[in-house]
């Protein structure tokens, strides 16, 4: 015959009242008329007892507090329910030895070094090495700031003290103001899984705003354009490539560097390039468009110079990338093309004169730059980029047909 169950149940303990009139709540346990009482840490008075017995009563307070009762209840049920053989000290070894461990558990999702270093390997698993990588450098500042941080303590105080520490150490707004937003997504992750509470977000309007950087302008005037494109480079030379690239990048719609390196034969269609940017493709899913980028007969020229013979639809376009590599491979070989380029393209300035820092991203910039000063609508410059948060450029995307780009692109060769 089976022996039946211990039961669990919160009730207010009154044989002792205490110096401010409240009696002690506490987790009582009934097993074959035996009965045995643990303190769950909270007092109330016979009154509010007697409210928060009233399911009728719906006060925030008194909610809370049932709420409270109930996980001690269902803890107390989750262990009776996994014990083969009741016994007060059996329970006693397993419900305490629980209640250790999910107290360990909520500090370790309270702690912040946890929060990002979670989020870092999620990161990783989906190949965002470089996003993974600037939350590692994230974690490292605010770490550096004020060690062993809870997500608890993340306040607007906190906040103002953080930016002016980095202010002081001479870090620009730029560079808080991207660990800061690594540090709102944490946070906005924390309140998701109810770590933290809405009231605790400590960001946002009359509360901590995270500082903008200063929008340095990297474009180039078609006059400075035209003198990198004609630069006389010779053949094959380290100029000629950095040259060629930058010009790739400029002509096909300010496309990066690493969209450039994983371009693949099959991308190309006829006169177009047709690719989604890496940078959206996981962010944004369900919401990715197809930038297309119309290929003009000097960008073709710079696929035919440097692209690889081998044109199976799968293959890269340019021998920088192999298939199979790990993410990370694929950023060292990304980030040392980028270095390459640049250091190459800051001496082709130099030599010309060009009084500016120019860079791999410098393309992008004047790409847009000129195609607005030669009148193209800012809709069709933001679908070229591929700005998916433009809400009032989503109503026109469809409406740019093949020939339009087309003669908006002529506009990239009006030096000729």
């Amino acid at each position: 015959m089976k022996l039946p169950s211990a039961t669990a149940s919160v009730v207010l303990d009154t044989r002792r009242e205490k110096a401010d009139g409240s009696y002690p709540l506490k987790l009582r346990i009934t097993y074959q008329r035996l009965r045995k009482y643990y303190s769950i840490g909270m007092d109330l008075t016979e009154t509010t007892w007697k409210d928060v017995e009233d399911k009728a009563k719906t006060r925030r307070d008194l909610r809370e507090v049932r709420e409270r009762i109930t996980d001690f209840e269902k803890r107390a049920e989750r262990v009776i329910k996994a014990m083969e053989t009741f016994s007060f000290n059996g329970f006693e070894g397993l419900y305490f030895r629980s209640e250790k461990e999910d107290a360990r558990q909520a500090a370790l999702r309270n702690d912040l070094a946890h929060a990002f270093t979670t989020h870092i390997k999620n990161l990783d698993a989906e190949g965002r090495r470089a996003t993974a990588e600037s939350y590692g450098n994230a974690l490292s500042s605010l770490t550096s700031y004020r060690k062993r941080l809870k997500l608890s303590e993340i306040t607007v105080d906190f906040l103002k003290g953080y930016e002016k520490h980095m202010i002081l150490e001479g870090r620009s707004a730029t560079t808080i103001g991207i660990y800061l937003r690594a540090l709102r997504a944490i946070i906005n992750q924390a309140i998701d899984q109810g770590v933290l509470t809405p009231k605790q977000y400590p960001f946002g309007k009359n509360r901590y705003q995270i500082p903008g950087g200063r929008n340095i302008k990297k474009a180039l005037s078609l006059a400075e354009v035209e003198k990198l494109f004609h630069y006389p480079a010779l053949p094959g030379s380290p100029e000629a490539k950095a040259r060629d690239f930058w010009v790739f990048s400029y002509l096909c719609n300010g496309i990066n560097l690493k969209d450039i390196c994983r371009l693949k034969w099959k991308d190309i269609d006829e006169d177009r390039i047709v690719f989604i940017r890496a940078k959206t493709a996981r962010s944004t899913k369900g919401k990715q468009k197809a930038i297309v980028a119309i290929l003009i007969d000097p960008a073709r020229e710079i696929i035919e110079k440097w692209g690889t013979r081998e044109k199976d639809p799968e293959s890269y376009v340019f021998p920088i990338l192999s298939p199979g590599i790990t993410p990370k491979r694929e950023r060292e070989l990304i980030q040392y093309m980028n270095k390459y380029l640049n250091k190459y393209m800051k001496r082709i300035a130099t030599s010309l004169g060009i009084e500016k820092p120019v860079t791999t991203y410098y393309a992008r910039h004047s790409f847009a730059t000129i195609m607005k000063r030669s009148g193209a609508p800012i809709e069709f410059i933001s679908e070229s980029l591929g700005h998916n948060d433009l809400k009032t450029t989503d109503n026109y995307l469809d409406s740019f047909e093949d020939d339009t780009k087309r003669e908006y692109a002529k506009a990239l060769l009006n030096f000729r």
